[in-house]
């Protein structure tokens, strides 16, 4: 007996977004511990702070609710990459190369989600 499609993509997308907090909790944690040995512009410190509070409490805060986790994966991702590429601009370009293949994964995503959505079954292997 195999689960339904709707549940199975409701997992996968519980576990991606939470393994992505922990990711993102530890990229601003470790920059914050670095922020005593490299100076950290105000704003950054200030908006990292937020930004790890919040993916921290998530967890708590936003354990129902994948909208609610989906805007503090936002918020946390823009905190950390927006005031890097207005200072550097030419760090955009690795950016943009990096963007490829997670625009790939979105795509096979959204492309699983619909595979069950149309009352087609998936068989095992």
């Amino acid at each position: 007996m195999t689960a339904p499609a709707s549940r199975t993509w409701s997992n996968v997308e519980f576990y991606s977004s939470y393994f992505l907090m922990v990711v993102l909790a530890s990229v601003i944690g470790t920059r914050l511990s670095f922020a005593g040995v490299w100076e950290l512009p105000t704003l950054d410190l200030v908006l990292s702070t937020i930004a790890l509070v919040l993916v921290v409490a998530s967890f708590w805060i936003a354990r129902k609710r994948r909208s609610w986790r989906l805007w503090i994966i936002a918020f946390a991702t823009a905190t950390q990459l927006l005031p890097m590429v207005l200072r550097h601009p030419a760090t955009l370009f690795p950016l943009l190369g990096g963007l490829i293949p997670v625009v790939i994964m979105i795509w096979a995503l959204v492309s699983l989600s619909r595979k069950g959505a149309n009352g087609t079954r998936m068989r095992g292997s």
